[in-house]
C-alpha cells in the first residue's frame, strides 16, 4: 500500500525555511562525471541550487574540471584523481571525504561509468566517513552496484542515505533479474530499503519512495518525456539540495519526486510531451517550489 504524493502531503511535511545567508541554505558535494560524460555531474550540481542549496561544490576528474568550472561559474570544482577512462579513482576518497567535512549533502555517483572503481570509491568514502558528523547522502548511477558491498559501506550510515536506482540498477543492488524488479517495482524498492536500511527512490514510470519500516509513497504523474537522457541525474541533484537544507531523508525524497515530476509537466505543456531536455527541468523547479499554494 502507497501514500500518493500530492500537494497536500507536501503541505504537511513543509521544507526547511531558506536562511537569510547561503550558508543556512545549506552546502552541497556533487562527486561524479566521466571525461565522456561530464554534463550528469553538471545536471546534477546545476539541480541541487535550484532547490535551493546555498553553496556548491563539484569534484570531478582532473581532465574535466576547467571544463566543468567554465560552465558552472557558481561551483567550487576540484579536479581530483582519474582512471585511465577518465572516472573519479579510488585515489580520490581522501579528498572527497575532507571535502565532506564541509558540507550538509554529499551526492555520489552521476556519470561514473566504471563500476568497479565507483564501488571502490563509495566503499572507501563512507569507510572514512565519521557516521557521527557525516553529510546526508545521496547515491545515484555509478554508485548503485553490489547488494553486499553497499550494505557494507552503508552500515555504519543508517538512515541518512537516499538511493536512487531504475530497475537494471535495483536488480543489481538486490542481485536479482530486471524481469523481477520491473513485475514489482515497488516489492523491490521495499527489500532494498529494508535491507539497507535507508530511503529508497524506485524510478519509473509510477516512481515509489520507500522508507526503511516499509512505508511507501507513490507520484504517478510527470510523463513520459521524463524517459530522456540525464532525467535521473536532475532528480538526483534536487534531492541532494533538499538535504542540504535540512529536510530528512523521506521528506526531501518525496519533494525531489514531485518537483522533478512537475517540472517535467510545466515542460510537457510548453513543448511538448516528449523532446525537452534534461538541462531544462533544473530552471523550472524554483517555480513549481513556489507555485505550490499554501
Amino acid at each position: 500500500m502507497s501514500t500518493a504524493i500530492t500537494p497536500d502531503l507536501l503541505r504537511a511535511m513543509p521544507l526547511p525555511a531558506p536562511g537569510e545567508d547561503k550558508d543556512q541554505r545549506g552546502r552541497v558535494l556533487v562527486a561524479g562525471g566521466n571525461r565522456a560524460v561530464p554534463g550528469a555531474a553538471l545536471l546534477s550540481a546545476e539541480a541541487a541550487l535550484r532547490a535551493g542549496a546555498g553553496k556548491l561544490q563539484v569534484a570531478t576528474g582532473r581532465s574535466a574540471a576547467l571544463g566543468m568550472a567554465m560552465l558552472l561559474p557558481e561551483a567550487l570544482v576540484m579536479g581530483l584523481p582519474e582512471t585511465e577512462d577518465g572516472d573519479l579513482g579510488p585515489d580520490a576518497a581522501a579528498a572527497l571525504v575532507k571535502a565532506a567535512g564541509r558540507t550538509d549533502a554529499l551526492l555520489l555517483g552521476p556519470g561514473m561509468m566504471d563500476r568497479a572503481s565507483a564501488m571502490a570509491l563509495v566503499q572507501a568514502v563512507l569507510g572514512q566517513l565519521d557516521p557521527g558528523s557525516a553529510p546526508a547522502l545521496v547515491l545515484d548511477a555509478g554508485a548503485l552496484c553490489g547488494h553486499a558491498a553497499l550494505r557494507d559501506a552503508l552500515r555504519p550510515h543508517a538512515g541518512r542515505a537516499v538511493l536512487t536506482p531504475h530497475a537494471g540498477e535495483m536488480a543489481t543492488i538486490l542481485d536479482i533479474e530486471r524481469g523481477e524488479v520491473e513485475a514489482d517495482p515497488p516489492g523491490a524498492g521495499r527489500r532494498a530499503a529494508a535491507a539497507l536500511q535507508q530511503v529508497v527512490i524506485m524510478k519509473g514510470a509510477r516512481t515509489t519512495v520507500v522508507s526503511p519500516d516499509g512505508r511507501a509513497w507513490e507520484y504517478a504523474g510527470g510523463g513520459v518525456g521524463l524517459a530522456t537522457s540525464g532525467s535521473g541525474d536532475v532528480l538526483a541533484g534536487i534531492l541532494a539540495g533538499l538535504l542540504a537544507r535540512g529536510a530528512s531523508p523521506t521528506e526531501a525524497a518525496c519533494w525531489a519526486v514531485w518537483l522533478h515530476g512537475e517540472a517535467g509537466l510545466r515542460l510537457a505543456q510548453r513543448i511538448g510531451p516528449i523532446g525537452f531536455l534534461a538541462r531544462e527541468l533544473a530552471a523550472e523547479v524554483p517555480r513549481v517550489m513556489a507555485g505550490l499554494p499554501a
